[in-house]
């Protein structure tokens, strides 16, 4: 299964616009547009979220490492 191509993309515009009609296609493209906006913020947090406890952690091996141990005292 590939991308749609023009003529999916022709037939899925016009069955939208037969159920919803002209006039509540573009709210109906806008609640779209938000839920997207929302939902790649949405996983953009948690991307970070895992990114800087990974970090974290990593940098914490690091200094355990680097620090001397109690018998080099």
């Amino acid at each position: 299964m590939g991308s749609l191509g023009t003529g999916e993309v022709i037939l899925i515009f016009v069955v939208f616009l037969l159920l919803f009609g002209a006039k509540r296609l573009p709210e109906f493209a806008r609640s779209l547009g938000k839920s997207l906006k929302e939902f790649k913020k949405a996983t953009s947090e948690i991307t970070d979220e895992i990114d800087s406890t990974v970090n974290s952690k990593e940098i914490d091996k690091e200094t355990k490492k680097t620090e001397p141990k109690d018998s080099e005292k």
